[in-house]
């Protein structure tokens, strides 16, 4: 018999212009079936830990989708059977029924590793920073690298990467205790807050006199225009995301474009989506990452 169970779930009213606000978004609850239905090859989840990515302000619709942990209540999939733990995008409700389940990565959870971590470290934000990094940014020992935005959950770590890659790293944030959390506890060799710089085209010749040859863009706006002057020949940009322009109604030109050309800059826009195959390969490069944080006595 077909049990039915209660299923909360945090909906916006609307697409949000401007900061979104606590009224803009409200509680809904509904009913779910604890089975999936028959014949369906979908996978049923109850969400433990919801994630709050910067991303989801971009999606523009009303069902919030973040990255969740969740153990299969149910499911129609030869891949999954109850009782799995998996991390994934479902939403922002107690269950999901994931049809696609693709998007679903089953994990053998050690009592060591706190759950959370799987929707930071171990989870999406995690394979953002690797793709971007190592798959789109193809960095090697010696590059300089930028990093906006670089105390959130991906750009603390694509810092993490620089340094295990044998980069110099420099990131910007938007207040002291970031910057200090930047250089004194992720290792970055050096970092700015960005609000306290009159003239962003003089703060990154200050930190990169000889230029950059990877920028890691979260924020795009007056940063990447500034980046792009600052560029070295045939550097790569990475772009992530653009939080500077989320919440206008107008979004700000960049107007230095011309320097890809001159300066041969590659830059690329990237979905983590399309890089979620090569999650095994990510957790090779977790370990060692372990290992340089370790010896390094640092902690992520």
């Amino acid at each position: 018999m077909a049990i039915e169970v209660s299923n909360k779930q945090v909906i916006l009213r609307d697409f949000v212009q401007g900061f979104p606000k606590e009224p803009d978004m409200y509680v809904t609850s509904g009913t779910v079936t604890l089975t999936v239905p028959e014949g369906s090859s979908g996978v049923l989840v109850k969400n433990l830990y919801l994630s709050c990515d910067p991303y989801m302000r971009g999606r523009g619709t009303a069902t919030l989708t973040p990255s969740t942990l969740d153990p299969v209540v149910d499911s129609g999939n030869q891949g999954f059977k109850e009782g799995d733990l998996v991390w994934g995008v479902t939403g922002w409700e107690e269950y999901s029924l994931i049809t696609t389940p693709e998007v679903l990565f089953k994990i053998k959870h050690s009592d060591d590793i706190p759950l959370s971590y799987y929707t930071g470290l171990l989870g999406m934000p995690g394979m953002t920073a690797y793709a971007g990094f190592f798959e789109v940014c193809s960095p090697k020992k010696g590059d300089t690298v930028f990093v906006s935005a670089a105390s959130g959950a991906v750009g603390q770590l694509v810092g993490q990467f620089a340094k295990l890659t044998g980069c110099y790293v420099v990131g910007s944030a938007g207040r002291k205790d970031k910057v200090d959390l930047l250089k004194n506890k992720f290792k970055f060799d050096d970092a700015f807050n960005y609000k306290e710089e009159k003239d962003l085209d003089a703060a990154l010749k200050r930190y990169f006199p000889e230029g950059i040859d990877i920028y890691f863009d979260n924020v795009g706006g007056k940063m990447l225009d500034a980046v792009l002057f600052n560029m070295r020949m045939h550097g790569r940009i990475a772009v992530c995301g653009m939080i500077s322009q989320y919440n206008l109604q107008q979004p700000e030109g960049v107007h230095n474009l011309v320097q890809m050309v001159v300066r041969q800059i590659h830059m690329v826009g990237f979905l983590v989506h399309d890089y979620f195959q090569l999650y095994p390969k990510y957790l090779n490069l977790i370990d060692q990452l372990y290992i340089f944080i370790y010896y390094n006595d640092n902690e992520v």
